[in-house]
């Protein structure tokens, strides 16, 4: 999907995407189904991720990309409504600003579906930042880990552990024809699943070792015996930590690789093996993964398999290869949010007076903790002029005079005392209502920058998309707000 922002002239986005575009990715003809409607690596400004993030908001910050602290990750999303990951680095992680940019550009050109593909970067003063894929569901490590109710629940399925490898593999031997052979802190943080649950590889592990930390986390147990020896990442290096998480996979443990070869050693393959998985795989199975595993593990770099053969040894192993991801994991597709409540119905069929209805009827309840407290002292003549414009455009919003209460909401937000999202909601629709779609989409997205959660921002942005004939974007928001809508109702049946 290519990059439609020249209409998104957002008022609240004042900057324009003045982007620098580089040379198109080299795709394989293989992959091109797959990746061609990513758009090609480009440099965003710091005010674009920004608002897309919404100032960096706290309740956009996501741990499922597997960074740590000090570097950090936030979910945004473009005006085109394209959702990303956005990681900020410490402000000394790149102290070299053409090396940071030399390097995201490098990254940037590779294009698979076993990657979460580079979008982009920032590089401002002593900003660092790179633009991904977002992927919405989570790391590897908690799927595997059993790291809440659901995974002690729903443990992995075999067939979908032999997935996960065959496709880091695949993304492995992706980057090794690409120049790209070295991966930093290979782990289970940094596989994740993408809307449809299939598997993928961060490129942020991919970016050369900088000050931001070392190649590998601080557990020697874990870490090549050559790094302790040389602190060099080598290609060799990247296998042996894909054998780690062979026996991740393999054990549901995060289990260190001298303990693992002792049991395996012991024939004590019981021992190696997560009890969840009983039945569900033949001996035969079992034991040419503990094989691979001891391969890749093996003290002598040049004694390891490369990626290519890795490939070549899982494919055949790979079970139920006609289910879809979603199914194998057990979580909703994206595509499976039905039936939409009232109000994501009636934006889907843009159906205006519902729309009315379900807000009339909401008034500003989803304004609580978000609206301004305000003490007594700082009741004015000027407050109380400006709450009296929301009390007019309340009334003329019931009476379904649409053109008065975008007078009145108007001048209660131009007050700029008081901030609600609900205004905006409302005043979103009373444009709709007189055919000025953009206005509409730029209230709803200001509904969403006050309240990013909200999930009545997302599908009044996806009736005002429809409006202005960007249908695929109106999808995206209607999805989204299918999605925001479900987990809010989820937090709600567990109080």
């Amino acid at each position: 999907m290519g990059l439609q922002c020249s209409k998104l002239t957002m008022c609240c986005w004042s900057s324009q995407f003045n982007a620098s575009v580089l040379e198109a990715p080299d795709v394989d003809n293989d992959e091109k189904s797959e990746v061609d409607c990513l758009p090609v690596f480009r440099e965003f400004t710091l005010e674009q991720l920004k608002n897309a993030t919404s100032g960096f908001a706290v309740e956009n910050i996501v741990s499922e990309h597997g960074e740590k602290a000090p570097n950090v990750v936030y979910k945004g999303k473009l005006e085109n409504q394209r959702r990303i990951a956005v990681k900020r680095f410490n402000r000394m992680a790149w102290p070299d600003a053409r090396q940071f940019l030399e390097e995201a550009r490098s990254v940037g050109l590779l294009r698979n579906n076993r990657l979460t593909n580079l979008l982009g970067c920032c590089c401002e003063g002593d900003e660092r930042l790179l633009v991904a894929e977002y992927m919405p569901n989570e790391t590897l490590a908690k799927h595997l880990f059993h790291f809440g109710f659901r995974w002690e629940t729903h443990p992995m399925k075999w067939a979908m552990r032999l997935r996960v490898v065959l496709h880091l593999a695949q993304a492995l031997e992706y980057c090794t024809s690409k120049g790209r052979a070295l991966y930093h802190d290979l782990n289970a943080y940094r596989i994740l699943f993408d809307e449809d649950g299939n598997p993928r590889l961060s490129t942020f592990g991919l970016m050369k070792n900088s000050r931001d930390g070392k190649s590998y986390s601080t557990n020697l147990a874990f870490t090549p015996p050559e790094y302790l020896r040389t602190g060099r990442v080598t290609p060799e290096s990247v296998i042996y930590s894909f054998g780690t998480l062979l026996l991740d996979l393999l054990s549901g443990k995060h289990i260190p690789p001298s303990h693992a070869l002792d049991l395996i050693r012991d024939r004590n393959l019981q021992m190696l093996t997560d009890s969840c998985l009983e039945g569900q795989f033949s001996d035969d199975d079992g034991t040419e993964l503990v094989r691979l595993a001891s391969r890749c593990l093996q003290y002598e770099p040049r004694e390891r398999p490369n990626p290519k053969s890795l490939v070549a040894a899982l494919t055949p192993l790979q079970k139920e290869t006609e289910a879809p991801s979603h199914v194998l994991m057990g979580i909703p597709h994206s595509a499976s949010f039905s039936p939409l409540s009232p109000l994501g119905e009636a934006c889907s069929r843009r159906d205006l007076t519902a729309i009315h209805e379900v807000l009339e009827k909401i008034s500003y309840k989803d304004d609580e903790g978000v609206t301004n407290e305000l003490s007594f002292q700082m009741w004015t003549d000027q407050m109380q002029e400006t709450l009296n414009s929301k009390k007019k455009g309340d009334v003329a919003f019931r009476q379904k005079d649409f053109r008065e209460a975008i007078e009145c909401y108007t001048q209660f937000i131009d007050g700029g005392t008081m901030v609600s999202p609900t205004v905006y909601a409302r005043r979103s629709l009373c444009y709709l209502m007189n055919e000025m779609a953009q206005e509409a989409l730029n209230d709803a997205m200001q509904a969403q920058v006050i309240s990013p959660v909200w999930h009545i921002a997302s599908y009044l942005q996806a009736a005002s998309l429809a409006a202005l004939g960007m249908e695929n974007e109106a999808q995206v928001a209607l999805k989204e707000g299918a999605t925001l809508e479900a987990k809010k109702n989820a937090t709600a049946g567990h109080k």
